[in-house]
């Protein structure tokens, strides 16, 4: 199901194509809770969105362009509430240690992620099955350069912010996309809660941790 080439036809640049756009989106959404991506057909999409088949191909040549752009917004809107949390975190308390700073950003995300559980185990199995690796290098920059963002007012050196914002992804990342694709109805979420914050922690003060 994989494709090397996924490319969007045309960008929306007047707000109604946009919403339109946006409105496909939406209904691959919704359809999805009710069965696996590769059972829902383009018309099935086109007709919840209330548009033609012909808008459908004004956008996107296929339907695995629709589901990859799909992927890139849910995981760029949780980018963009992150860091928005993060520098609401900033406002309140100038005085806020790192490690307590990043326990609460990271508590907030995996409450996002928690609140929208199917979606996101259904995002980490479909970016497997649909992102090409331009796709997926794509989403993991832009999930770096938001930790950056998040780290920054803590860490002023480029080379030591580039390196703990890696890492904190990679354990972010990590842990949870592989527990939500071996188990996408996991509960167990205070105990992963706990080893995320853990050994982010470690990581950043250079504490010993192993893989």
């Amino acid at each position: 199901m994989k494709n090397p080439q996924i490319q969007v036809r045309r960008k929306p640049r007047q707000s109604r194509a946009k919403l339109t756009q946006e409105a496909l989106q939406d209904s691959f959404v919704r359809l999805l809770h009710e069965r696996a991506a590769h059972d829902i057909t383009i018309r099935e999409i086109t007709d919840l969105a209330g548009v033609g088949l012909g808008t459908f191909y004004e956008y996107f040549s296929k339907k695995e362009d629709l589901v990859a752009l799909t992927i890139h917004r849910h995981v760029k809107n949780n980018a963009e509430d992150l860091k928005t949390y993060a520098q609401s975190l900033i406002k309140l308390s100038t005085d806020m240690a790192l490690d307590d700073y990043l326990r609460q950003v990271i508590h907030f995300q995996l409450e996002q992620i928690q609140a929208q559980q199917f979606l996101w185990a259904q995002t980490f199995l479909l970016e497997r099955q649909i992102s090409n690796i331009e796709s997926y290098r794509k989403s993991y920059k832009m999930m770096m350069q938001m930790w950056q963002n998040i780290l920054a007012p803590f860490i002023q050196d480029a080379g030591q912010l580039k390196r703990m914002s890696l890492n904190v992804q990679r354990v972010c990342y990590g842990f949870v996309s592989q527990t939500l694709l071996m188990e996408p109805e996991f509960v167990e979420w205070d105990e992963l809660e706990n080893d995320i914050i853990q050994t982010s922690i470690n990581l950043i003060f250079n504490k010993n941790v192993f893989f």
